[in-house]
């Protein structure tokens, strides 16, 4: 029987539908974690405020692109953007990874006939979540010097790197070698990948136009909820793409 985006769109839509509370829990603590991290480590108002100052009098100038921007700014202020930049990584990638690990032990645990508290899925899925940390580290990385290159590249990247996380907890196999695998299954299976994930994006584009409205009036709660719902459309793209590696699996 051949693997179809329906097919799959199904199974993927009836998993959510059965684990929903599970996923929302996950989702919000995911979130909670990347918020309160950039919360925590946020620099001082009069620091924001200098930078938004210097930001703003730069994008008025014609024609400027977001690297001479940089270039104009003070070594004060590059330091300020630095540290925002390397604050928001890290707090995202933290949560990223809780919800990615998280995500794929319930669905292992599940298909296995395993039904467990939110608790008990996390502890269970604590021992893969160091190697799938430097996992996602390392893609996040190879991602963003594609998309610093062309825009192009860096979707490739992505499409490449799809399945990786799924390999990595299901096969237990090296980190290179799940990137390697991912990338021989998402070129093969393109068809069914790509739709997929550009739906997520759009889906994702569309709840930050829509949270944007709010998010000048309450700020923390705004970050929570646009937070909250990338990560359930994160998550269902993610059984998606467990649901497609099973069905190969056992071609």
């Amino acid at each position: 029987m051949p693997i179809t985006a329906n097919i799959l769109h199904r199974d993927s839509f009836n998993f959510l539908k059965n684990q929903l509370p599970s996923i929302l829990l996950l989702a919000l603590l995911s979130a909670l974690i990347t918020v309160i991290l950039n919360q925590i480590f946020l620099l001082d108002a009069e620091q924001l405020n200098s930078l938004e100052i210097a930001s703003r009098d730069l994008a008025s100038s014609s024609g400027m692109g977001i690297k001479e921007m940089v270039q104009l700014m003070t070594p004060e202020q590059q330091i300020i953007l630095l540290k925002i930049s390397a604050v928001a990584t890290f707090s995202a990638l933290l949560g990223n990874v809780l919800l990615i690990g998280g995500t794929l032990a319930l669905i292992t645990l599940v298909s296995q006939g395993n039904y467990l508290s939110l608790w008990q899925v996390i502890g269970v899925a604590l021992p893969t979540l160091p190697r799938l940390g430097l996992l996602i580290f390392i893609c996040t990385l190879l991602v963003q010097c594609g998309l610093a290159l062309f825009i192009v590249p860096g979707v490739v990247i992505v499409l490449a790197v799809s399945l990786a996380p799924i390999i990595i907890t299901s096969e237990k196999i090296g980190i290179f070698a799940a990137i390697k695998a991912s990338a021989t299954l998402a070129f093969a299976n393109i068809r069914l990948i790509v739709p997929a994930m550009i739906l997520w994006f759009s889906v994702k584009l569309l709840i930050l136009l829509i949270i944007s409205k709010v998010i000048l009036y309450f700020p923390v709660a705004a970050d929570i909820i646009l937070s909250t719902l990338n990560n359930v459309v994160s998550t269902l793209l993610l059984v998606y793409l467990f649901r497609l590696h099973m069905l190969l699996h056992d071609r």
